[in-house]
């Protein structure tokens, strides 16, 4: 398999997992300290994760949580946001300048801010009041930090024993997704490679995979043409825009918003021949409970959609590490 390593994926994810201790120790300061809420900043890549983390907090718990964009922070502020707000955030460099500027407003508030900054020596990483520095796994990062204000909340009655099993098999499970996605990532990307546009269509925490996977990959990283949208203002306008030949990939997750998205699927044969579902549930997940593939199927479609990424970055011959205007010019 190309741009795959075993071992060094199982490794990534095993050490995001083992920063549980540290979250909890500063949840758990904090619930004991009292807040009114959190807020999840970002902007790009970290306000889809953003999305992401806040849906599946307000599906299962009463926490007040709140997604937060770093430009609209800048001009719009929110008044909501105050000494007794928690803020998080997180960052690959932590020299995006958005963030950078969102932050320094926000330590005016008094709020308290817990950073994933993977460089600790950055500017953002000496701006928040809890820093804890590993490469990746931003998404789950951003979980663990939820599902503890959520077990803290008395709302996650199975708190223990779903992080033994992330623990225990998680890093595996989504190393053995990327390789029976293989086949389909590289057939996928050759039936795309030369899409004029192509539409992402997902609900729920799919939603965020869905946003982040059209913007931050297929424009900002192939230089391919896409839209994103939600399963449930499918309905609302781009229906129409839909025919035979339209390109259409459907974000099929496991929680709670699964029927919007089936609800797209299951009409798009009348319309079109020229759409794929990608559906969490095909994949087995040995080890995981049942009632826990909802919480981890965003994890699941990225390594899906990773498999597609390493391929169409082969067969269309563009590195994805190269970019054209983004930090190359000033803007």
């Amino acid at each position: 398999m190309i741009k795959f390593n075993e071992t060094m994926q199982i490794e990534s994810v095993r050490g995001a997992l083992a920063l549980r201790p540290k979250i909890e120790k500063i949840v758990d300061e904090i619930c004991k300290k009292g807040y009114e809420a959190v807020y999840y900043l970002g902007i790009g890549g970290t306000y889809a994760s953003s999305m992401q983390v806040v849906t599946h907090i307000k599906g299962i718990s009463t926490v007040p949580a709140y997604v937060e964009n770093a430009s609209e922070y800048i001009t719009t502020g929110n008044r909501r946001i105050g000494n007794k707000s928690i803020v998080v955030i997180s960052s690959v460099t932590g020299s995006t300048e958005e963030m950078i500027e969102a932050v320094k407003r926000i330590k005016e508030t008094g709020a308290t801010i817990i950073g994933f900054i993977d460089d600790e020596t950055a500017e953002l990483a000496k701006m928040v009041d809890y820093e804890i520095a590993y490469s990746a796994n931003e998404q789950l990062k951003f979980f663990m930090v939820a599902d503890r204000f959520i077990k803290n909340n008395g709302e996650f009655k199975d708190y223990d024993r779903y992080y033994t099993e992330m623990d225990k098999y998680l890093p595996q499970v989504l190393a053995d997704v990327e390789k029976s996605a293989d086949d389909f990532g590289k057939a996928f990307a050759e039936k795309h490679k030369d899409d004029a546009i192509h539409y992402f269509v997902g609900a729920g925490n799919q939603y965020g995979a869905t946003y982040s996977y059209a913007m931050c990959y297929w424009e900002e990283q192939h230089w391919m043409r896409t839209k994103s949208i939600h399963a449930g203002e499918f309905f609302h306008g781009m229906l129409e825009i839909v025919d035979r030949d339209t390109p259409v990939t459907v974000f099929i997750g496991e929680d709670a918003e699964r029927p919007l998205a089936e609800r797209v699927a299951n009409f798009l044969p009348r319309v079109c021949s020229n759409y794929t579902v990608i559906d969490t549930k095909n994949y087995p997940l040995n080890g995981i409970s049942p009632e826990f593939r909802g919480s981890i199927s965003h994890l699941v479609m990225h390594a899906v959609t990773q498999r597609i990424d390493a391929h169409m970055e082969r067969i269309n011959c563009h590195p994805m590490e190269i970019r054209r205007y983004y930090r190359q010019i000033k803007y």
